[in-house]
């Protein structure tokens, strides 16, 4: 008849009281009766972190095995499991559970050096420390894209080490002096572009590189109707008292010639009118919003010239309106085609110096 035996479940047993279960990483242990184990405990029984820290020992003849449970060689199966172990009692056949403990033991070799772990780089930025979490436990979408971004940054860099070799190449060649002045005339003509009217450089026509339309729109030029009237019916004793009190030049004079009748009359009246516009705005540094009222000036023709010749600021707590240098060539420049529309791609430069109040150097 087969023997049988009891399970007894022993009482409540403390970290030390556990039964230590070990395991050998290079296999099993051929006279395993031989070895002789040694537990090391931490002397520190207050800190909870380090009292129930075991080092446990077992040496042969040949060998020494090493297993503890805190640190790189512990098993993490004891954070997370609970093992049990049964001992027999072959006398009274009742077989005692006891709570265990599992250590893997490693082999020591002597003379072999444990490399003690590397301190953490403390010069490591926020960026770079969020990178390494990512490469240990990111998703793959987050490894994929900080591969893609240090893919990138290296193209970068190449391409920044490129463009400074070639940049070092030009410099030897042509002299840090030459590109400066290069650099300084590109300068000056993107600034004396941002000044000139919208140009059609593939116009077939003269009058077509600075279109009209451009500088008069067909609503602002509809806009001048009633003000072009008025300076087309001036009397030549008015442009004579216009001119003898310091009017305008170009504008008496384009008056004095108007065609005697038709759309070409109307056209120049209104441009004679829209010029005199510009001539005053560019005398002036301070613009009010009721500029252009007393001459009649229609509300979309001082909204263009508020908006296209000034440079708003603010001052005493409102927003003033001022014309600058900047803005000043700008209105020559404006004025200047429209001139050339006026006389037939031909203006005469020292009557416009006059009006703008500029002299020839500039």
């Amino acid at each position: 008849m087969a023997a049988s035996c009891s399970l007894v479940c022993c009482g409540e047993e403390s970290e030390s009281d556990k039964a230590l279960v070990v395991q050998f990483s290079n296999g099993s242990v051929k006279d395993a009766d031989k070895l002789d184990f040694s537990v090391y405990k931490h002397v520190d029984e207050i800190n909870p972190r380090k009292k129930n820290r075991k080092i446990l020992v077992a040496e042969s003849d040949r060998l020494c095995y090493v297993g503890q449970n805190f640190g790189n060689g512990a098993l993490k199966c004891n954070n997370v499991c609970k093992y049990y172990v049964g001992v027999l009692n072959k006398q009274t056949m009742q077989m005692e559970v006891h709570s265990a403990q599992l250590f893997s033991m490693q082999p020591v070799i002597p003379g072999e050096t444990v490399e003690a772990p590397k301190p953490q780089d403390s010069t490591l930025s926020y960026r770079e420390k969020v990178d390494s979490l990512i490469e240990a436990f990111g998703t793959n979408k987050q490894k994929r894209a900080l591969t893609s971004r240090r893919l990138n940054q290296v193209g970068s860099d190449t391409l920044q080490q490129a463009v400074a070799k070639a940049a070092s190449s030009v410099i030897d060649k042509k002299g840090l002096e030459a590109l400066q002045q290069e650099v300084a005339e590109t300068e000056s003509q993107g600034a004396l572009a941002s000044h000139l009217p919208p140009c059609n450089a593939d116009a077939e026509k003269r009058e077509d590189v600075y279109p009209f339309d451009e500088l008069l729109r067909p609503e602002e030029f509809a806009a001048l109707q009633q003000a072009g009237s008025k300076m087309a019916a001036l009397t030549a004793e008015e442009l004579k008292k216009m001119s003898d009190e310091g009017g305008f030049l170009c504008v008496v004079k384009h008056l004095e010639s108007l065609p005697p009748a038709g759309e070409a009359r109307e056209k120049m009246a209104r441009c004679a009118f829209y010029l005199s516009l510009l001539f005053k705005l560019a005398r002036q540094k301070n613009i009010s919003r009721k500029f252009g009222q007393e001459e009649g000036c229609p509300r979309i023709i001082q909204t263009k010239l508020l908006k296209t010749f000034s440079v708003e600021t603010f001052n005493n707590g409102r927003i003033q309106n001022f014309v600058s240098t900047s803005m000043r060539a700008k209105i020559a420049a404006y004025s200047l085609a429209l001139l050339l529309h006026m006389g037939h791609m031909t203006a005469d430069l020292s009557l416009l110096h006059r009006d703008l109040g500029i002299t020839e150097a500039k």
